[in-house]
């Protein structure tokens, strides 16, 4: 058995893992395909996602489908592992007994020796990359200390545990010599980044001799906690040029009183003195945040409170997530799921209604200025690219006439002459650059 389909559900912490294992099957003379629109190997491994309702479901409907191709013979070996299973292992194992083994979210190289083939340790920093080879997503730290009272983060992934920063720059390095160009640092939690093996906050140095590799022009932050955040890192964004003015930060909510029930540790007042030094710190950074609407409590009042704020704070990128009552959260044990699904979901439109709207007119502001822009694809007669603003996948893109002659996994200048809500249109503009 030589053909092995690999499926990534959820996050991108899941897909640098997914990449982890390829690397590993293709030095044991496998054929492997990453998400195939039509899954041929006589083996698949489902990496899961358990984090809300939502993407449980999608990963359990996947596993059954799976499950019945196995049934049928249509493929002979079917592995899972990743979040889901690392939550319910022992009822999976009970209901779907097609699936030959369950690994959890740190125990999958054991598959490779059940497989009959030895983890290659000399290649636990390389990955065979799924994104396009231009840019990859790297893991910094795994596992969350906080306590949010919505997240089941920690019960799947337990204490954070950061990567050292010598085995970063040896990932980074390998990176680059594939052709990576551009870095999205991602972790569950950004700012907790070296306190642990460190004894004191390290996410601005670690940027820092990130940037130092040869081939890397470009780097992302994503996931960043605001209580505690180390406010060093915006020096190192304000005067690197290879630190892309940008920051995912997920505030969740801004009233006093949500801020508590979540146990965010963080105030109103406090979060918005933050942000005002972030963009004081880092001139024309784009925010990205993300808010939950419906947590247990949450009243008109607190609902109309963060309408507000995001009214007047005009985040460049913004997502929200109708809450979902997760199984042995502090929320799960200690607060009544009191507010109806179809009020969560309308109090999350509207957010997005509003930010649809702050989303055109900042765009709008693009127009007639010209940007450094990566190509990352071409489809339907455009090259479609992205600012140092936009990450892959969640943030706006820039369209180009495919009549252009521009090359995948370049840069260009490129000058906007059209913007919609989430998409600027552009053109190849050499001779007249500014950011």
């Amino acid at each position: 058995m030589k053909k092995i389909d690999v499926i990534t559900m959820g996050c991108s912490k899941n897909l640098v893992d997914s990449e982890r294992l390829i690397q590993q099957f293709e030095a044991e003379g496998y054929k492997v395909e990453h998400d195939p629109s039509d899954p041929k190997g006589e083996i698949v491994v489902i990496n899961t996602c358990g984090f809300i309702g939502d993407a449980k479901e999608e990963s359990i409907d996947t596993i059954l489908d799976f499950a019945e191709a196995r049934k049928q013979g249509k493929i002979q070996k079917l592995f899972v592992m990743g979040c889901l299973s690392e939550r319910y292992q022992t009822q999976l194992q009970q209901e779907i007994p097609e699936v030959d083994k369950f690994y959890g979210k740190f125990n999958w190289k054991e598959l490779i020796s059940d497989l009959g083939n030895n983890y290659r340790w000399d290649l636990d920093n390389e990955r065979t990359l799924t994104t396009p080879g231009h840019f990859a997503y790297l893991k910094i730290s795994e596992g969350c200390n906080r306590t949010c009272s919505y997240c089941a983060i920690p019960l799947i992934t337990g204490i954070h545990r950061s990567k050292p920063m010598d085995d970063l720059l040896e990932e980074t390095r390998n990176l680059a010599q594939k052709g990576v160009k551009e870095l999205q640092i991602i972790a569950q939690d950004l700012s907790y980044y070296g306190k642990d093996i460190y004894k004191k906050p390290m996410l601005a140095s670690l940027v820092d001799e990130l940037s130092k590799v040869d081939g890397i022009e470009w780097i992302r932050l994503h996931y960043a906690y605001p209580a505690g955040f180390p406010k060093d890192v915006l020096d190192v964004m304000a005067q690197n040029p290879k630190v892309c003015s940008y920051l995912d930060m997920a505030l969740q909510h801004i009233s006093d009183r949500m801020l508590k029930l979540m146990r965010r540790n963080v105030t109103k007042d406090e979060t918005i003195r933050l942000i005002k030094e972030i963009r004081t710190k880092v001139p024309g950074i784009h925010l990205r945040t993300t808010l939950i609407t419906g947590h247990p409590g949450e009243t008109e009042k607190d609902f109309n409170e963060l309408y507000d704020f995001v009214k007047r704070t005009k985040f460049e990128r913004l997502g929200v997530f109708p809450y979902s009552h997760e199984e042995n959260t502090y929320a799960w044990k200690h607060y009544h799921d009191n507010v109806p699904d179809e009020i969560k979901k309308e109090r999350a439109d509207e957010i997005m209604e509003l930010q649809k709207e702050i989303s055109f007119n900042l765009n709008q502001q693009k127009i007639g200025n010209t940007f450094k822009v990566i190509i990352d694809r071409q489809e339907n007669g455009y090259f479609v690219g992205r600012t140092a603003f936009d990450s892959p996948e969640v943030d706006p893109e820039v369209l180009i006439s495919a009549s252009e002659e521009v090359e995948i996994g370049q840069f260009y200048n490129v000058r906007i002459t059209d913007a919609e809500e989430y998409d600027l249109y552009g053109h190849i503009d050499n001779d007249n650059f500014e950011v």
